[in-house]
């Protein structure tokens, strides 16, 4: 039963400049650091509101590097234990810490520590990464995938030990913890988080992305929780289905849709046309960002807009506006259209409570605003449990 509304800001700062495919070619953007810099505002703003109105969590995401200005928060922890002194009950989900370009005990320290300074308002997410540039530059692998895949599993298995254990050693292929060392007089064998999290069992979510077996089982293995975004409704429920099939495979017996949050990149209108008109050139600029990561199925006309580019890791979105409007991909509608919608899935996957609502890449933050609100005022309260104010004056 859906019951948990969250918004997902990775942390652009275009604010409708030069957006879609008739606008600035994404390399070309390059902007100083006082316009860079309005991530925070732009962040703190949504936070206020969205607390105001009753949503579950505000999602970003860590990056580095972009000085085109689409992700611009480089240290979700830093950012939500600043956002936690202006607002009262909204969580903030780490959407998601890179962990590739983490020390694991580092990362598992920095999240103990705003754990305990938040008092439990910060949602634990890890994630492999996907931009070469960053993850690279950070001594990591990420050209190659299963030397990315298999650094991240064991660097998660550490931050669970310090997580979860009182003391703890690690030997694996990157890390000896602690070294073989002389500490004190003794012979060093073991070393203990300090702080732990208070709050344990850790919340954990990871994105759900290329949708494999192996990704699956670890998730399921270790309890994790799923984000699936920007996903046409054919691979969702595939999806769906099989990340049940795993956690039953570890012996974990979930509902349809349990442990999973569905994102919706998104736009309303009083109608459908005007929100087709208004979503479409979020798009066109999300494909600019993103068709050269390899993160979308391309055609001729993406091609020309975004340059040549990698081969596609996955083609769960779509080829064009209209075929991911037409997979539920991307929607644009009216609230009566989202409430029904919304109804389906609720149907669909009883087990699903959170639906998170994205801030395409291109919106500007009054837009943002506008459809916070809208949402919060007029789809939210259609489903049971979920609880919306008024925003303060």
């Amino acid at each position: 039963m859906i019951k948990s509304f969250s918004a997902l800001y990775a942390g652009h700062v275009l604010e409708g400049e030069g957006v879609g495919f008739a606008g600035t070619p994404h390399d070309d953007r390059w902007y100083p650091n006082e316009r860079l810099i309005q991530a925070f505002d732009i962040a703190k703003e949504a936070a206020i509101l969205m607390d105001d109105l009753g949503y579950d969590v505000l999602w970003m995401a860590e990056h580095h590097f972009q000085r085109e200005g689409y992700e611009c928060i480089p240290n979700l922890l830093i950012m939500s234990q600043y956002l936690c002194q202006f607002t009262r009950r909204i969580k903030f989900g780490c959407g998601f810490n890179v962990v590739p370009m983490w020390h694991p005990i580092r990362l598992a320290e920095d999240y103990a520590m705003v754990d305990i300074l938040t008092g439990g308002r910060v949602v634990f997410g890890v994630g492999r990464g996907y931009h070469t540039r960053e993850v690279e530059s950070f001594g990591a692998p990420m050209r190659d995938t299963e030397a990315n895949r298999e650094l991240f599993e064991e660097q998660f298995e550490v931050i669970m030990k310090a997580f979860n254990q009182d003391a703890f050693s690690h030997q694996g292929k990157h890390y000896t913890i602690p070294p073989n060392i002389p500490y004190r007089g003794y012979e060093l064998q073991e070393v203990t988080l300090v702080p732990r999290p208070v709050n344990r069992p850790v919340e954990v979510w990871q994105p759900v992305v290329s949708g494999t077996d192996r990704a699956f089982d670890f998730m399921a293995r270790w309890g994790m929780k799923g984000v699936i975004l920007g996903t046409g409704e054919e691979y969702v429920d595939d999806w769906i289905h099989r990340f049940q099939q795993a956690y039953q495979r570890a012996g974990r017996e979930v509902a349809l849709g349990e442990n999973l949050a569905l994102g919706i990149w998104s736009y309303m209108d009083d109608s459908r046309e005007k929100a087709r008109q208004a979503l479409e050139p979020m798009f066109e600029e999300h494909v600019k960002f993103a068709a050269p990561l390899g993160m979308l199925r391309y055609n001729d006309r993406q091609m020309e807009a975004t340059g040549p580019g990698g081969v596609a890791r996955h083609i769960a979105a779509g080829v064009d506006f209209q075929d991911v409007i037409q997979k539920r991909a991307w929607w644009a509608g009216t609230p009566e259209d989202t409430v029904a919608y919304l109804k389906e899935l609720e149907e669909k996957y009883p087990g699903l409570e959170q639906i998170m609502i994205g801030f395409p890449m291109g919106a500007t933050a009054q837009q943002f605003r506008e459809q916070m609100t809208r949402f919060a005022q007029e789809v939210m309260p259609a489903f049971k449990g979920a609880q919306v104010a008024q925003p303060a004056d």
